[in-house]
């Protein structure tokens, strides 16, 4: 049966559940906050660790790093792209921070240089998909496995370690009882939600993503739109790359493997679109969030942690299978 009903003027109403769960489907962001809740509530009857101030600290400073990646990967999304080459430039820009460091460079020079690797990247991988014309999932897979390569060229196989204490406190200042990467979120996310709702900047993503094609015919510039998107996801994940190594005083070779799968299943479940033209900074934040918790709480209750990429997979497809089912119900209201 369908949660319709058919009142006193034949018209077809909606059942009072039927709406929740429309709402539900919609406002994505209340989605997911209420996942947060049952999930988080879930595990607090389970393990007494849980709500503990040290593992509320610890969930928090492990969701920093793709918090801040996911405020450029939701711009680009409402854009129409993604890039699947962040967790690459992350460990690049920490690479090329670390090596230039420890070959005697100064400090915020070389922490100058390897944020600047993220834009580089970015703006290649936006001209390849605008000028060349190459699908953004190829160009970034592409990228991805280029700029792997860079690292591990960088770092010998084995990385850079041995990092100054000067460089590792932009990593490990405590402030407020909160380690730097925390704030560096917090900040970037008020700035980068806020900007979406308002900047005319921004605001254009919507329309690119939208309809590409309408947004070229009433002149707004498509290209100079996503490569914005590009080099602006990339430099985070640049701003990233570095307060992770010098949180950890070492750069790895392996460091951000998988995150891209991570901040896109988080931004897709906070209501970012595959399609592009939706999607908000806010709702890509309890996104990350609720995987990290997830993450969490698998480690909390003792379940192998080879069930983890499961779980964020099988999120992830859970939520584009809401996208679709919304964006399917739209449709159909459309038509009646």
């Amino acid at each position: 049966m369908s949660g319709a009903v058919i009142n006193a003027s034949g018209i077809r109403a909606r059942s009072p559940l039927a709406k929740v769960g429309r709402t539900l489907l919609e406002v994505r962001e209340l989605t997911t906050l209420l996942f947060l809740l049952l999930v988080g509530t879930y595990v607090a009857t389970q393990s007494s660790y849980f709500l503990t101030s040290a593992n509320l600290k610890a969930i928090v400073l492990g969701a920093s790093i793709n918090g801040i990646i996911v405020v450029g990967m939701t711009v680009l999304l409402i854009a129409g792209g993604f890039d699947l080459s962040v967790g690459s430039v992350l460990a690049l820009a920490g690479a090329v921070a670390g090596w230039l460091i420890v070959s005697g460079t100064p400090v915020p020079l070389g922490v100058l240089v390897g944020v600047g690797v993220g834009p580089v990247v970015g703006l290649a991988n936006g001209l390849l998909v605008t000028k060349v014309g190459i699908n953004p999932l190829i160009t970034t897979l592409g990228m991805l496995s280029i700029v792997r390569g860079a690292v591990l060229l960088i770092g010998g196989g084995y990385g850079v370690s041995n990092l100054p204490p000067e460089f590792n406190r932009i990593g490990q200042q405590v402030i407020l009882g909160y380690q730097s990467p925390i704030w560096v979120m917090l900040a970037l996310v008020a700035a980068g939600d806020l900007l979406l709702r308002r900047s005319r900047a921004l605001r254009l993503a919507f329309y690119v993503g939208g309809n590409e094609r309408s947004a070229r015919l009433s002149g707004i510039p498509v290209d100079r739109v996503k490569i914005g998107a590009f080099v602006l996801t990339s430099t985070l994940a640049a701003i990233a790359g570095i307060l992770l190594t010098a949180r950890f005083g070492s750069a790895s070779v392996t460091a951000g493997a998988n995150v891209e799968l991570i901040v896109i299943a988080a931004a897709v479940i906070g209501g970012a679109s595959l399609s592009g033209g939706e999607g908000s900074v806010l709702g890509s934040l309890l996104g990350v969030l609720l995987l990290q918790v997830i993450a969490n709480a698998l480690t909390l209750l003792d379940v192998p942690l080879y069930w983890q990429p499961i779980t964020v997979g099988s999120v992830l497809i859970l939520a584009v299978g809401l996208d679709a089912i919304s964006r399917r119900m739209r449709r159909l209201d459309g038509r009646s």
